[in-house]
Protein backbone atom coordinates (compact mmCIF):
# COMPACT_ATOMS: atom_id res chain seq x y z
CA UNK A 1 0.00 0.00 0.00
CA UNK A 2 1.43 3.49 -1.17
CA UNK A 3 1.62 6.16 1.59
CA UNK A 4 -1.20 8.12 -0.38
CA UNK A 5 -3.32 5.22 0.19
CA UNK A 6 -2.64 5.18 3.92
CA UNK A 7 -3.16 8.57 4.14
CA UNK A 8 -6.48 8.43 2.31
CA UNK A 9 -6.97 5.49 4.79
CA UNK A 10 -6.18 6.99 7.77
CA UNK A 11 -8.18 10.37 7.30
CA UNK A 12 -11.68 7.94 6.57
CA UNK A 13 -10.61 6.08 9.58
CA UNK A 14 -10.46 9.49 11.24
CA UNK A 15 -13.40 10.95 10.19
CA UNK A 16 -15.49 7.83 11.34
CA UNK A 17 -13.93 8.39 14.64
CA UNK A 18 -14.13 12.39 15.02
CA UNK A 19 -17.92 12.47 13.31
CA UNK A 20 -18.79 9.25 15.67
CA UNK A 21 -17.63 11.03 18.85
CA UNK A 22 -19.39 14.31 18.26
CA UNK A 23 -22.52 12.91 17.65
CA UNK A 24 -22.04 10.37 20.93
CA UNK A 25 -21.45 13.87 22.84
CA UNK A 26 -24.32 15.91 21.44
CA UNK A 27 -25.83 12.61 22.67
CA UNK A 28 -24.41 12.24 25.94
CA UNK A 29 -24.58 16.34 26.95
CA UNK A 30 -28.46 16.89 27.95
CA UNK A 31 -28.52 13.10 30.10
CA UNK A 32 -25.61 14.15 31.60
CA UNK A 33 -27.54 17.05 32.71
CA UNK A 34 -30.19 15.56 33.46
CA UNK A 35 -29.02 12.92 35.69
CA UNK A 36 -26.62 15.07 37.29
CA UNK A 37 -30.27 16.89 38.84
CA UNK A 38 -31.70 13.77 39.60
CA UNK A 39 -29.17 12.45 41.72
CA UNK A 40 -28.78 16.14 43.57
CA UNK A 41 -25.29 15.87 42.12
CA UNK A 42 -25.51 19.08 40.20
CA UNK A 43 -25.59 19.04 36.38
CA UNK A 44 -22.18 20.21 36.19
CA UNK A 45 -21.22 16.61 38.00
CA UNK A 46 -23.20 14.95 35.10
CA UNK A 47 -20.98 16.54 32.49
CA UNK A 48 -17.40 16.01 34.59
CA UNK A 49 -18.65 12.43 35.11
CA UNK A 50 -19.35 11.84 30.95
CA UNK A 51 -15.83 13.81 30.81
CA UNK A 52 -13.54 12.14 32.38
CA UNK A 53 -15.41 8.05 32.21
CA UNK A 54 -15.42 8.85 28.67
CA UNK A 55 -11.68 9.62 28.01
CA UNK A 56 -10.52 7.14 30.71
CA UNK A 57 -12.39 4.58 29.17
CA UNK A 58 -10.99 5.49 25.90
CA UNK A 59 -7.45 5.29 27.16
CA UNK A 60 -7.89 2.44 28.88
CA UNK A 61 -9.97 0.43 27.52
CA UNK A 62 -10.32 -2.12 24.24
CA UNK A 63 -10.22 -1.18 21.05
CA UNK A 64 -13.92 -0.95 20.55
CA UNK A 65 -16.15 2.28 20.68
CA UNK A 66 -17.66 2.46 23.90
CA UNK A 67 -19.04 5.56 25.15
CA UNK A 68 -19.27 6.25 29.02
CA UNK A 69 -21.10 8.53 31.58
CA UNK A 70 -23.67 8.93 33.93
CA UNK A 71 -26.47 6.19 32.82
CA UNK A 72 -30.21 5.82 34.02
CA UNK A 73 -29.68 2.62 35.84
CA UNK A 74 -26.65 4.22 37.24
CA UNK A 75 -28.50 7.26 38.11
CA UNK A 76 -31.57 5.45 40.07
CA UNK A 77 -29.55 2.70 41.35
CA UNK A 78 -27.41 5.53 42.95
CA UNK A 79 -30.62 7.95 44.20
CA UNK A 80 -32.87 4.74 45.33
CA UNK A 81 -29.67 4.54 47.62
CA UNK A 82 -29.24 7.79 48.73
CA UNK A 83 -32.63 8.89 49.43
CA UNK A 84 -33.73 5.44 50.91
CA UNK A 85 -30.75 5.86 53.67
CA UNK A 86 -30.77 9.54 54.16
CA UNK A 87 -27.23 9.70 53.23
CA UNK A 88 -25.73 12.81 51.68
CA UNK A 89 -22.86 13.81 48.88
CA UNK A 90 -20.02 12.91 51.38
CA UNK A 91 -21.15 9.22 52.17
CA UNK A 92 -22.32 9.45 48.23
CA UNK A 93 -19.02 9.64 47.25
CA UNK A 94 -17.34 7.13 49.81
CA UNK A 95 -19.70 4.78 48.09
CA UNK A 96 -18.98 5.73 44.68
CA UNK A 97 -15.17 4.85 45.91
CA UNK A 98 -15.64 1.39 47.36
CA UNK A 99 -18.15 0.81 44.15
CA UNK A 100 -14.93 1.69 42.03
CA UNK A 101 -12.24 -0.43 43.89
CA UNK A 102 -14.66 -3.40 43.92
CA UNK A 103 -15.40 -3.27 39.52
CA UNK A 104 -11.32 -3.20 39.36
CA UNK A 105 -11.42 -6.34 41.99
CA UNK A 106 -13.91 -7.94 39.72
CA UNK A 107 -12.54 -6.89 35.89
CA UNK A 108 -9.24 -9.37 37.52
CA UNK A 109 -11.78 -12.22 38.23
CA UNK A 110 -13.56 -14.45 35.50
CA UNK A 111 -16.98 -12.69 37.20
CA UNK A 112 -16.95 -10.46 34.25
CA UNK A 113 -18.22 -12.98 32.29
CA UNK A 114 -21.35 -14.01 34.44
CA UNK A 115 -23.47 -11.01 32.61
CA UNK A 116 -23.72 -12.75 29.72
CA UNK A 117 -25.65 -16.10 31.70
CA UNK A 118 -28.55 -13.91 33.18
CA UNK A 119 -31.72 -14.54 31.18
CA UNK A 120 -33.52 -12.52 28.84
CA UNK A 121 -36.38 -11.65 30.66
CA UNK A 122 -34.23 -10.72 33.91
CA UNK A 123 -32.91 -8.18 31.62
CA UNK A 124 -35.90 -6.74 30.23
CA UNK A 125 -37.89 -6.65 33.13
CA UNK A 126 -34.81 -4.71 34.95
CA UNK A 127 -34.59 -2.39 31.90
CA UNK A 128 -38.57 -2.02 32.12
CA UNK A 129 -38.64 -1.46 35.82
CA UNK A 130 -35.88 1.46 35.44
CA UNK A 131 -37.51 2.86 32.32
CA UNK A 132 -40.47 3.27 34.21
CA UNK A 133 -38.97 4.49 37.72
CA UNK A 134 -37.35 7.36 35.44
CA UNK A 135 -40.86 8.45 33.59
CA UNK A 136 -42.60 8.33 37.28
CA UNK A 137 -39.90 10.72 39.19
CA UNK A 138 -40.26 13.32 36.46
CA UNK A 139 -43.40 14.27 37.00
CA UNK A 140 -43.64 16.28 39.67
CA UNK A 141 -41.21 17.77 38.15
CA UNK A 142 -43.03 18.50 34.73
CA UNK A 143 -45.74 19.79 37.00
CA UNK A 144 -43.57 22.20 37.99
CA UNK A 145 -43.07 20.88 41.81
CA UNK A 146 -39.95 19.45 43.30
CA UNK A 147 -38.93 16.10 42.69
CA UNK A 148 -39.64 13.58 45.30
CA UNK A 149 -36.95 11.13 46.59
CA UNK A 150 -39.09 7.76 45.77
CA UNK A 151 -41.54 6.26 43.31
CA UNK A 152 -43.86 5.55 46.04
CA UNK A 153 -43.78 9.70 47.56
CA UNK A 154 -43.94 10.49 43.93
CA UNK A 155 -47.47 8.54 43.37
CA UNK A 156 -48.53 9.74 46.99
CA UNK A 157 -48.00 13.27 46.12
CA UNK A 158 -49.42 13.43 42.21
CA UNK A 159 -52.75 14.31 43.82
CA UNK A 160 -51.47 17.58 45.37
CA UNK A 161 -49.10 18.73 42.15
CA UNK A 162 -52.05 18.07 39.78
CA UNK A 163 -54.26 20.41 41.88
CA UNK A 164 -51.01 22.96 41.81
CA UNK A 165 -49.94 22.63 38.07
CA UNK A 166 -47.18 25.64 37.27
CA UNK A 167 -48.51 25.20 33.77
CA UNK A 168 -45.30 27.21 32.09
CA UNK A 169 -43.50 24.34 33.28
CA UNK A 170 -46.08 21.54 31.91
CA UNK A 171 -45.81 23.68 29.13
CA UNK A 172 -41.79 23.30 28.79
CA UNK A 173 -42.19 19.64 29.35
CA UNK A 174 -44.97 18.88 26.72
CA UNK A 175 -42.81 21.22 23.84
CA UNK A 176 -39.87 19.05 25.19
CA UNK A 177 -41.68 15.51 24.72
CA UNK A 178 -43.13 16.87 21.23
CA UNK A 179 -39.53 17.64 20.03
CA UNK A 180 -37.83 14.78 21.06
CA UNK A 181 -40.34 12.42 20.05
CA UNK A 182 -41.24 13.97 16.64
CA UNK A 183 -37.85 14.64 14.96
CA UNK A 184 -37.98 12.34 12.44
CA UNK A 185 -35.24 9.73 12.14
CA UNK A 186 -33.30 11.47 8.93
CA UNK A 187 -32.92 14.12 11.20
CA UNK A 188 -31.90 12.74 14.63
CA UNK A 189 -28.95 11.78 12.81
CA UNK A 190 -27.63 15.30 12.80
CA UNK A 191 -29.79 17.24 15.67
CA UNK A 192 -29.98 15.01 18.60
CA UNK A 193 -33.80 15.08 19.34
CA UNK A 194 -32.78 15.71 23.03
CA UNK A 195 -30.74 18.84 22.24
CA UNK A 196 -32.88 20.35 20.10
CA UNK A 197 -35.65 19.44 22.89
CA UNK A 198 -32.81 21.09 25.24
CA UNK A 199 -32.33 24.54 23.45
CA UNK A 200 -35.49 24.87 22.21
CA UNK A 201 -37.09 24.49 25.06
CA UNK A 202 -34.52 26.82 27.38
CA UNK A 203 -34.65 29.39 24.50
CA UNK A 204 -38.23 29.62 24.94
CA UNK A 205 -38.40 30.11 28.49
CA UNK A 206 -36.14 32.58 28.68
CA UNK A 207 -37.39 34.61 25.84
CA UNK A 208 -40.95 34.50 27.36
CA UNK A 209 -39.34 35.20 31.29
CA UNK A 210 -41.65 31.91 32.60
CA UNK A 211 -41.69 31.62 35.93
CA UNK A 212 -39.69 28.35 36.07
CA UNK A 213 -37.43 26.31 38.12
CA UNK A 214 -34.05 26.18 36.54
CA UNK A 215 -30.61 24.52 37.24
CA UNK A 216 -28.85 27.60 38.65
CA UNK A 217 -25.82 27.68 40.81
CA UNK A 218 -23.03 26.60 37.76
CA UNK A 219 -19.71 26.39 38.58
CA UNK A 220 -17.05 25.93 36.43
CA UNK A 221 -14.08 25.61 38.38
CA UNK A 222 -12.19 22.20 37.56
CA UNK A 223 -12.27 19.37 39.71
CA UNK A 224 -9.71 18.74 42.12
CA UNK A 225 -8.60 15.12 43.49
CA UNK A 226 -9.97 14.75 46.86
CA UNK A 227 -9.46 11.65 48.72
CA UNK A 228 -11.95 10.13 51.14
CA UNK A 229 -11.41 9.15 54.23
CA UNK A 230 -12.19 5.12 54.99
CA UNK A 231 -11.76 2.89 57.54
CA UNK A 232 -12.82 -0.53 58.70
CA UNK A 233 -15.81 0.87 60.41
CA UNK A 234 -16.92 2.55 56.83
CA UNK A 235 -16.22 -0.44 54.76
CA UNK A 236 -18.34 -2.56 56.52
CA UNK A 237 -21.12 0.30 56.77
CA UNK A 238 -20.92 1.07 53.03
CA UNK A 239 -19.74 -2.19 51.38
CA UNK A 240 -23.32 -3.12 50.27
CA UNK A 241 -24.29 0.31 48.77
CA UNK A 242 -21.10 0.04 47.15
CA UNK A 243 -21.58 -3.60 45.92
CA UNK A 244 -25.01 -3.02 44.66
CA UNK A 245 -24.14 0.30 42.56
CA UNK A 246 -20.49 -1.97 41.13
CA UNK A 247 -23.34 -4.90 40.24
CA UNK A 248 -25.55 -2.38 38.33
CA UNK A 249 -22.46 -0.40 36.58
CA UNK A 250 -20.60 -3.24 35.46
CA UNK A 251 -23.77 -5.50 34.39
CA UNK A 252 -24.49 -2.04 32.06
CA UNK A 253 -20.88 -1.91 30.45
CA UNK A 254 -20.96 -5.59 29.80
CA UNK A 255 -23.78 -5.63 28.33
CA UNK A 256 -22.88 -2.21 26.40
CA UNK A 257 -19.96 -3.86 25.75
CA UNK A 258 -21.50 -6.94 24.00
CA UNK A 259 -23.84 -4.80 21.74
CA UNK A 260 -20.56 -2.89 20.54
CA UNK A 261 -18.85 -6.53 19.76
CA UNK A 262 -21.90 -7.20 17.82
CA UNK A 263 -22.07 -4.17 15.41
CA UNK A 264 -18.10 -3.75 14.82
CA UNK A 265 -18.38 -7.44 14.74
CA UNK A 266 -14.77 -7.52 17.12
CA UNK A 267 -14.65 -9.23 20.41
CA UNK A 268 -13.93 -6.70 22.95
CA UNK A 269 -12.13 -7.43 26.39
CA UNK A 270 -14.51 -7.76 29.13
CA UNK A 271 -12.32 -7.50 31.56
CA UNK A 272 -10.45 -4.31 30.21
CA UNK A 273 -13.87 -2.89 29.61
CA UNK A 274 -14.44 -3.65 33.22
CA UNK A 275 -11.54 -2.43 34.45
CA UNK A 276 -11.36 0.74 32.65
CA UNK A 277 -15.03 1.67 33.90
CA UNK A 278 -13.52 1.14 37.60
CA UNK A 279 -10.76 3.60 36.62
CA UNK A 280 -12.91 6.00 35.22
CA UNK A 281 -15.57 6.03 37.93
CA UNK A 282 -12.78 5.58 40.63
CA UNK A 283 -11.19 9.40 39.30
CA UNK A 284 -15.24 10.65 39.48
CA UNK A 285 -15.43 10.12 43.09
CA UNK A 286 -11.75 11.46 43.71
CA UNK A 287 -13.22 14.42 41.67
CA UNK A 288 -16.59 14.86 43.32
CA UNK A 289 -18.23 13.97 39.55
CA UNK A 290 -20.86 11.42 39.34
CA UNK A 291 -20.10 7.81 38.39
CA UNK A 292 -21.52 5.95 36.11
CA UNK A 293 -20.81 3.11 32.75
CA UNK A 294 -20.59 2.33 29.72
CA UNK A 295 -23.95 3.98 27.68
CA UNK A 296 -25.39 1.60 25.05
CA UNK A 297 -27.65 4.58 23.27
CA UNK A 298 -24.45 6.86 22.87
CA UNK A 299 -22.31 3.64 22.14
CA UNK A 300 -25.09 2.79 19.03
CA UNK A 301 -24.93 6.71 18.27
CA UNK A 302 -21.17 6.49 17.79
CA UNK A 303 -20.83 3.04 15.77
CA UNK A 304 -24.04 4.03 13.44
CA UNK A 305 -22.10 7.25 12.39
CA UNK A 306 -18.99 5.48 11.84
CA UNK A 307 -16.79 4.73 15.09
CA UNK A 308 -14.94 1.65 15.25
CA UNK A 309 -12.16 1.98 18.12
CA UNK A 310 -11.43 3.86 21.28
CA UNK A 311 -10.30 7.38 19.16
CA UNK A 312 -14.28 7.92 19.02
CA UNK A 313 -14.42 7.44 22.72
CA UNK A 314 -12.00 9.89 23.51
CA UNK A 315 -12.73 12.21 20.94
CA UNK A 316 -16.65 11.78 22.72
CA UNK A 317 -15.04 13.30 25.39
CA UNK A 318 -12.85 16.02 24.51
CA UNK A 319 -15.90 17.60 22.79
CA UNK A 320 -17.75 17.26 25.81
CA UNK A 321 -15.17 19.18 27.42
CA UNK A 322 -15.10 21.81 25.34
CA UNK A 323 -18.98 22.16 25.52
CA UNK A 324 -18.56 22.17 29.87
CA UNK A 325 -15.82 24.98 29.31
CA UNK A 326 -17.51 27.27 26.47
CA UNK A 327 -21.18 26.95 27.28
CA UNK A 328 -21.53 25.78 31.03
CA UNK A 329 -22.44 29.00 32.06
CA UNK A 330 -25.60 29.05 29.87
CA UNK A 331 -26.69 25.77 31.37
CA UNK A 332 -28.48 27.62 34.51
CA UNK A 333 -30.59 28.75 32.22
CA UNK A 334 -32.26 25.64 31.43
CA UNK A 335 -35.61 24.88 32.96
CA UNK A 336 -36.05 21.64 35.10
CA UNK A 337 -38.96 20.69 33.56
CA UNK A 338 -37.10 20.02 30.43
CA UNK A 339 -34.55 18.06 31.57
CA UNK A 340 -37.78 16.22 33.35
CA UNK A 341 -39.25 15.75 29.43
CA UNK A 342 -35.43 14.43 28.34
CA UNK A 343 -35.56 12.01 30.91
CA UNK A 344 -39.26 10.55 30.51
CA UNK A 345 -37.90 10.15 26.67
CA UNK A 346 -34.93 8.54 28.07
CA UNK A 347 -37.00 6.27 30.07
CA UNK A 348 -39.07 5.38 27.14
CA UNK A 349 -35.86 4.55 25.02
CA UNK A 350 -34.80 2.06 28.70
CA UNK A 351 -38.08 0.42 28.02
CA UNK A 352 -37.73 -2.90 26.13
CA UNK A 353 -40.05 -2.54 23.36
CA UNK A 354 -38.00 -5.05 21.16
CA UNK A 355 -39.63 -7.60 23.98
CA UNK A 356 -42.77 -6.04 24.21
CA UNK A 357 -43.43 -6.52 20.54
CA UNK A 358 -43.55 -10.38 20.84
CA UNK A 359 -44.75 -10.65 24.73
CA UNK A 360 -47.94 -12.31 23.44
CA UNK A 361 -46.11 -15.08 21.84
CA UNK A 362 -43.46 -15.34 25.02
CA UNK A 363 -43.93 -18.64 26.92
CA UNK A 364 -45.55 -17.82 30.69
CA UNK A 365 -42.44 -18.77 32.33
CA UNK A 366 -40.70 -15.55 30.95
CA UNK A 367 -43.62 -13.41 31.49
CA UNK A 368 -43.45 -14.15 35.49
CA UNK A 369 -40.32 -13.86 35.73
CA UNK A 370 -40.48 -10.19 33.60
CA UNK A 371 -43.28 -9.21 36.05
CA UNK A 372 -41.41 -10.08 39.02
CA UNK A 373 -38.25 -8.39 38.13
CA UNK A 374 -40.00 -5.29 37.11
CA UNK A 375 -42.12 -5.07 40.18
CA UNK A 376 -39.12 -5.70 42.60
CA UNK A 377 -37.33 -3.12 40.78
CA UNK A 378 -40.03 -0.16 40.53
CA UNK A 379 -41.55 -0.54 44.42
CA UNK A 380 -38.23 -2.48 46.18
CA UNK A 381 -35.15 -3.12 45.06
CA UNK A 382 -33.15 -3.38 41.92
CA UNK A 383 -30.27 -5.22 42.97
CA UNK A 384 -32.90 -7.99 44.77
CA UNK A 385 -35.20 -7.85 41.67
CA UNK A 386 -32.12 -9.25 39.28
CA UNK A 387 -31.47 -11.52 42.19
CA UNK A 388 -34.87 -12.58 42.32
CA UNK A 389 -34.95 -12.79 38.83
CA UNK A 390 -32.07 -14.71 38.16
CA UNK A 391 -33.27 -17.54 40.83
CA UNK A 392 -36.51 -18.16 39.55
CA UNK A 393 -35.58 -17.96 36.21
CA UNK A 394 -33.00 -20.74 36.94
CA UNK A 395 -35.58 -22.97 38.91
CA UNK A 396 -37.81 -22.73 35.43
CA UNK A 397 -35.20 -23.32 33.47
CA UNK A 398 -34.16 -26.67 35.02
CA UNK A 399 -37.47 -27.45 35.12
CA UNK A 400 -37.95 -27.27 31.53
CA UNK A 401 -34.54 -29.17 30.98
CA UNK A 402 -33.23 -26.51 29.17
CA UNK A 403 -30.00 -26.16 29.93
CA UNK A 404 -28.97 -28.72 27.86
CA UNK A 405 -28.22 -27.64 24.73
CA UNK A 406 -26.27 -29.69 22.67
CA UNK A 407 -24.63 -28.73 18.89
CA UNK A 408 -23.60 -31.23 16.88
CA UNK A 409 -21.56 -30.51 13.48
CA UNK A 410 -22.28 -33.34 10.13
CA UNK A 411 -20.34 -32.04 7.43
CA UNK A 412 -22.10 -32.65 3.80
CA UNK A 413 -19.26 -33.94 1.03
CA UNK A 414 -20.15 -34.36 -2.83
CA UNK A 415 -17.72 -35.32 -5.48
CA UNK A 416 -19.63 -33.45 -8.29
CA UNK A 417 -19.49 -30.38 -5.73
CA UNK A 418 -16.01 -30.96 -5.59
CA UNK A 419 -15.04 -30.87 -9.44
CA UNK A 420 -16.61 -27.66 -9.73
CA UNK A 421 -14.53 -26.44 -6.63
CA UNK A 422 -11.29 -27.31 -7.64
CA UNK A 423 -11.88 -25.41 -10.87
CA UNK A 424 -11.87 -22.64 -8.60
CA UNK A 425 -9.47 -22.96 -6.13
CA UNK A 426 -7.17 -25.65 -5.78
CA UNK A 427 -7.57 -26.62 -1.99
CA UNK A 428 -10.96 -26.21 -1.95
CA UNK A 429 -12.52 -25.54 1.85
CA UNK A 430 -16.09 -24.33 0.69
CA UNK A 431 -18.74 -27.24 1.97
CA UNK A 432 -21.73 -27.47 3.67
CA UNK A 433 -22.66 -28.23 7.15
CA UNK A 434 -25.16 -29.58 9.42
CA UNK A 435 -25.68 -27.92 12.80
CA UNK A 436 -27.79 -30.31 15.48
CA UNK A 437 -29.29 -28.25 18.25
CA UNK A 438 -30.51 -31.05 20.56
CA UNK A 439 -33.04 -29.49 23.49
CA UNK A 440 -33.36 -26.09 24.26
CA UNK A 441 -30.80 -23.42 24.57
CA UNK A 442 -30.90 -19.97 26.06
CA UNK A 443 -30.05 -16.67 25.75
CA UNK A 444 -26.20 -17.25 28.13
CA UNK A 445 -25.17 -20.10 25.81
CA UNK A 446 -25.30 -17.93 22.04
CA UNK A 447 -21.67 -16.70 23.18
CA UNK A 448 -20.49 -20.12 23.06
CA UNK A 449 -22.74 -21.14 20.09
CA UNK A 450 -21.35 -18.36 18.16
CA UNK A 451 -17.73 -18.87 19.09
CA UNK A 452 -18.35 -22.70 17.59
CA UNK A 453 -19.64 -21.46 14.12
CA UNK A 454 -17.28 -18.72 14.28
CA UNK A 455 -14.74 -21.76 13.32
CA UNK A 456 -16.73 -22.85 10.66
CA UNK A 457 -14.41 -20.70 7.94
CA UNK A 458 -14.80 -21.50 4.45
CA UNK A 459 -18.57 -23.19 5.15
CA UNK A 460 -21.27 -21.77 2.48
CA UNK A 461 -24.40 -23.07 3.20
CA UNK A 462 -25.28 -23.78 7.11
CA UNK A 463 -27.96 -26.49 8.21
CA UNK A 464 -29.77 -25.23 11.46
CA UNK A 465 -31.57 -28.58 12.32
CA UNK A 466 -33.80 -27.83 15.38
CA UNK A 467 -34.95 -31.33 16.10
CA UNK A 468 -36.65 -30.97 19.44
CA UNK A 469 -40.25 -30.22 19.89
CA UNK A 470 -40.29 -27.65 22.38
CA UNK A 471 -40.86 -24.27 21.82
CA UNK A 472 -38.38 -21.88 22.23
CA UNK A 473 -38.37 -19.87 25.34
CA UNK A 474 -37.48 -15.72 24.40
CA UNK A 475 -33.91 -15.73 25.69
CA UNK A 476 -33.62 -18.66 23.05
CA UNK A 477 -35.43 -17.02 20.17
CA UNK A 478 -33.29 -13.65 20.34
CA UNK A 479 -30.15 -16.05 20.99
CA UNK A 480 -31.25 -17.86 17.85
CA UNK A 481 -31.92 -14.61 16.05
CA UNK A 482 -28.29 -13.20 16.97
CA UNK A 483 -26.68 -16.23 15.43
CA UNK A 484 -27.99 -15.89 12.03
CA UNK A 485 -27.09 -12.10 11.76
CA UNK A 486 -23.79 -13.05 13.12
CA UNK A 487 -23.43 -16.04 10.00
CA UNK A 488 -25.45 -13.83 7.72
CA UNK A 489 -22.82 -11.17 8.00
CA UNK A 490 -20.17 -13.70 7.16
CA UNK A 491 -21.77 -14.45 3.74
CA UNK A 492 -22.78 -17.63 5.16
CA UNK A 493 -26.62 -18.77 3.98
CA UNK A 494 -28.60 -19.64 6.26
CA UNK A 495 -31.49 -22.44 5.88
CA UNK A 496 -33.57 -23.93 9.10
CA UNK A 497 -35.04 -27.52 9.56
CA UNK A 498 -37.76 -27.50 12.09
CA UNK A 499 -39.55 -30.86 12.31
CA UNK A 500 -42.19 -29.37 14.74
CA UNK A 501 -45.13 -27.53 13.76
CA UNK A 502 -45.64 -25.71 17.09
CA UNK A 503 -41.90 -24.68 16.89
CA UNK A 504 -42.36 -23.15 13.77
CA UNK A 505 -45.53 -21.90 13.78
CA UNK A 506 -43.50 -19.52 16.61
CA UNK A 507 -40.76 -18.94 14.70
CA UNK A 508 -43.45 -17.57 11.87
CA UNK A 509 -44.95 -15.28 14.58
CA UNK A 510 -41.58 -14.05 15.96
CA UNK A 511 -40.69 -13.26 12.12
CA UNK A 512 -37.63 -15.62 12.44
CA UNK A 513 -38.50 -17.27 9.50
CA UNK A 514 -39.08 -14.15 7.57
CA UNK A 515 -35.60 -13.16 8.72
CA UNK A 516 -34.20 -16.00 6.98
CA UNK A 517 -36.42 -16.56 3.84
CA UNK A 518 -39.61 -18.64 3.97
CA UNK A 519 -37.83 -20.82 1.34
CA UNK A 520 -35.01 -21.53 3.53
CA UNK A 521 -36.85 -23.20 6.45
CA UNK A 522 -37.76 -26.96 5.72
CA UNK A 523 -39.47 -29.41 7.74
CA UNK A 524 -37.15 -32.55 6.90
CA UNK A 525 -32.92 -32.31 6.92
CA UNK A 526 -32.32 -34.09 3.40
CA UNK A 527 -34.50 -31.88 1.27
CA UNK A 528 -32.75 -28.98 2.90
CA UNK A 529 -29.22 -30.15 2.09
CA UNK A 530 -30.76 -31.41 -1.32
CA UNK A 531 -31.05 -28.10 -1.46
CA UNK A 532 -28.03 -26.72 -0.53
CA UNK A 533 -26.29 -29.19 -2.68
CA UNK A 534 -28.05 -28.18 -5.96
CA UNK A 535 -27.53 -24.37 -4.97
CA UNK A 536 -23.84 -24.85 -4.59
CA UNK A 537 -23.26 -26.81 -7.48
CA UNK A 538 -25.31 -24.07 -10.06
CA UNK A 539 -23.16 -21.20 -8.57
CA UNK A 540 -20.05 -23.37 -8.74
CA UNK A 541 -20.70 -23.79 -12.51
CA UNK A 542 -21.59 -19.91 -13.32
CA UNK A 543 -18.65 -19.30 -11.10
CA UNK A 544 -16.18 -21.38 -13.79
CA UNK A 545 -17.93 -19.86 -16.59
CA UNK A 546 -17.36 -16.09 -14.89
CA UNK A 547 -21.35 -15.29 -14.55
CA UNK A 548 -21.45 -14.91 -10.91
CA UNK A 549 -19.32 -13.95 -8.28
CA UNK A 550 -18.59 -17.15 -5.91
CA UNK A 551 -20.06 -15.90 -2.94
CA UNK A 552 -23.79 -15.18 -4.29
CA UNK A 553 -26.32 -15.28 -1.85
CA UNK A 554 -29.30 -15.60 -2.66
CA UNK A 555 -32.62 -13.69 -1.11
Amino acid sequence: MSIKQKLTSFLGFMKGETVGGIIAAVVAMPQALAFGVATGFGAMAGMWGAVILSITAGILGSNIPVISGPTGPCTIALASILSSHGFGLDKAFVILFMAAIIQMLIAATKLSDIVKYIPYPVISGFMNGVGTILIIMQLNPILGHPISSTVIDTLKSLPEAVSGINYAALGLGVLTLVICFAIPARLNRYIPAQLAALIIGTAVSVIWHFDVERISQISLVLPSLQFPHITAGIVKEFFPYALIFAIVASSESLLTGLVADSLTKTTGSSRRLLASQGAGNLLCALTGSLSGAAATMRTAAAIKNGAVSRWSTIISGLVLLVILLKFGKLASEIPLAVLAGILIKIGYDIIDTKFLKVIKFAPRDDLYVLAIVFLLTVFYNLIFAVASGIILASLLYAKRCADRANLGVKDISDRDIMKYEAALEKSSHHKIRVVHINGQFFFGSATRIISHFDEMLGTKYLILNYESADTLDISAVFALEDIIVRLQAQKIEVMLVITSDRVAEQLKNLKISEQIGEDRVFYDEKAAVEHAKNLLKSNAKARSKGHFPFWHIHH
